[in-house]
């Protein structure tokens, strides 16, 4: 699933390719993935360009010249594709902006839980939504007060969008990991010291798969995304049930909060 890092990825590749070109036409395979109706889109965009982009978690909003708002959500698998129009159409681009330069943008919907259409505002929808301040722009004081009003083991209270936008299952494990917190910690129990850390975590274990393009084989060596079953790692130890990477004991996996949770029991030990 698209998480932080992988939307700000692909912020970054629209803002490289599609900013600045007149939309020309708009063509949609599915309009049940549309969250405002066809006639509406069209009319709306139609003649204007993309000017901007902002990034909320996992929500991509897209600024045009003429003042509306586009909300992008990837969904389970969605992604972004800008091709020549002389070429295929890319598999499973069920959305096409097509602009008067030649080029297209793709909207990439292989299971069709994606989500794309027109906003009012960028507040208004954090509003309606009740979606935090992004991960990596919360401050330590927004993180703290709304971690201590949960009465929760600290991982759901992590996944959970009103607590803080952007970081999914993978990401959560990591930061607790990070932060040397078991992930069924009391949230109102975590003290000053414990939430700093998982204030810092978060930010490094952010910058870190931003910085690769979440290419997670290519993360540092003692991160403990490479001890999950699913590890494309590099490293010679790669393989399924992987030591943690302090070399002293093997990794766990439970469930918690309904989520299979990777940890380390010598690293994180539950008080």
């Amino acid at each position: 699933m698209p998480e932080l890092p992988e939307v700000e990825t692909y912020r970054r590749y629209f803002e490289a390719t599609c900013l600045h070109q007149p939309i020309e036409a708009i063509d949609v395979e599915d309009r049940k993935l549309l969250t405002t109706d066809y006639a509406t889109l069209t009319e709306t965009l139609i003649g204007q360009t993309f000017v901007s982009t902002k990034r909320v978690g996992k929500n991509l909003f897209i600024y045009t010249n003429g003042g509306s708002t586009l909300h992008m959500h990837f969904g389970m698998t969605g992604d972004l594709e800008y091709y020549h129009s002389s070429l295929d159409r890319p598999r499973h681009a069920r959305i096409l902006f097509i602009f008067k330069s030649g080029f297209n943008l793709g909207f990439i919907c292989p299971r069709k839980f994606e989500r794309i259409g027109l906003v009012e505002g960028v507040d208004a929808y954090l509003k309606k939504k009740k979606i935090a301040p992004d991960a990596l722009d919360i401050s330590l004081e927004e993180l703290t007060y709304n971690i201590r009003k949960r009465k929760s083991f600290i991982k759901p209270v992590l996944l959970d969008q009103s607590t803080v936008a952007g970081i999914g299952n993978w990401i959560v494990d990591e930061v607790l990991f990070q932060a040397k917190i078991h992930p069924e910690m009391l949230s109102n129990q975590l003290n000053d010291s414990e939430i700093g850390r998982i204030f810092s975590a978060t930010r490094y274990v952010l910058e870190t798969a931003i910085e690769h393009e979440a290419n997670y084989g290519r993360f540092p060596q003692h991160f403990l995304i490479h001890s999950r079953e699913w590890d494309v790692s590099p490293y010679e130890d790669a393989g399924r049930h992987k030591r943690c990477p302090c070399d002293k004991v093997e990794t766990e996996h439970m469930q918690v909060g309904g989520r299979t949770t990777y940890y380390c029991p010598e690293c994180q030990v539950l008080r």
